[in-house]
């Protein structure tokens, strides 16, 4: 007993116009799009770099000054204990509280 009634030529006749060579087309005319835009960017920045001045040479480059130009200071801070009443200090009790540079200590004479 045939239940389908003609189904399957009906399906098979609107499947021909999409085939899968429509697809083929399509994704290789979004292939050559992707393609052509790449080689775009790249032309662009070849481009774009030529435009651009060049890196100095080793003579022309500038000359390191005679003296230190920074100042480097290591030294120690105060001490960020807790006070002695045990409660914490708000914001604007801080100050510089732990910020203070501490004078280096005198070095002491070794015993020999």
């Amino acid at each position: 007993m045939d239940v389908t009634n003609g189904a399957w030529e009906s399906l098979a006749s609107t499947g021909g116009a999409d085939g899968p060579g429509a697809v083929g087309v399509i994704i290789g005319i979004v292939g050559l799009c992707v393609v052509l835009l790449l080689l775009g960017g790249f032309w662009f920045g070849m481009r774009r770099r030529d435009k651009e001045s060049r890196p100095p040479r080793p003579d022309e480059q500038p000359l390191r000054p005679d003296h230190r130009t920074e100042i480097q200071e290591s030294g120690r801070h105060g001490s960020d204990h807790f006070p002695e009443s045990g409660r914490a200090l708000t914001p604007y009790e801080l100050s510089d509280h732990g910020n203070e540079v501490i004078p280096p200590p005198e070095d002491e004479p070794r015993p020999n």
